[in-house]
């Protein structure tokens, strides 16, 4: 029942804070009080404008010009999730994003993907295999408790073996820190 009770609180929590920025908003800095050491920003993004977004009406193949996936000016197009450094938090800023993927799988119950972690080069291979799960499980359950079915996701662990960036500086680590949503069009 506590289970039950907490996941139902994360999704109304998740719903709560899943609205499109205002372009007053995109951009803004996000003050952290964890107390943490700071580490790097995630690796930029242009600010997204959403025309057609999942929340107004279903996104199929149909619902843009072309396949709202491969639409750079839609939300589905972004498919990283960053973390910061050993963990497997799916940071707020790309909540609006597996939230998209999410509802996007939601209305179309035949999609599946395959969400792969990944982890920078520190570390044995052995802690960033299990890493690199736990972000894709992490983003798996966040894509679950807003609506997509456990038959649709598919969870994989490369560690820190398919890097996006290949310097060893933090820049290229921060890049590195990921979980992809694949596609199998993709």
């Amino acid at each position: 029942m506590k289970r039950y009770l907490a996941a139902m609180s994360i999704a109304a929590l998740l719903a709560a804070c899943s609205s499109t920025p205002t372009s007053e908003q995109e951009g803004a800095a996000v003050e952290d009080r964890s107390g943490a050491t700071a580490a790097a920003p995630a690796p930029a993004q242009k600010p997204q404008t959403q025309t057609t977004g999942p929340a107004t009406k279903p996104l199929t193949d149909q619902s843009l010009s072309g396949n709202p996936l491969k639409d750079p000016s839609n939300i589905l197009s972004k498919r990283s999730v960053y973390f910061e450094l050993d963990s497997n938090v799916v940071r707020d800023e790309f909540r609006p994003l597996v939230s998209a993927h999410a509802r996007y799988l939601q209305q179309n119950r035949a999609q599946k993907v395959t969400v792969q972690g990944n982890t920078d080069e520190r570390g044995s291979r052995e802690y960033n295999l299990a890493l690199g799960q736990r972000r894709a499980e992490a983003v798996k359950q966040m894509m679950q408790l807003l609506g997509a079915q456990p038959e649709q996701i598919e969870t994989v662990s490369f560690g820190e073996e398919k890097p996006k960036a290949t310097g060893s500086d933090e820049q290229s680590w921060a890049e590195n820190r990921r979980a992809d949503i694949v596609y199998p069009s993709d």
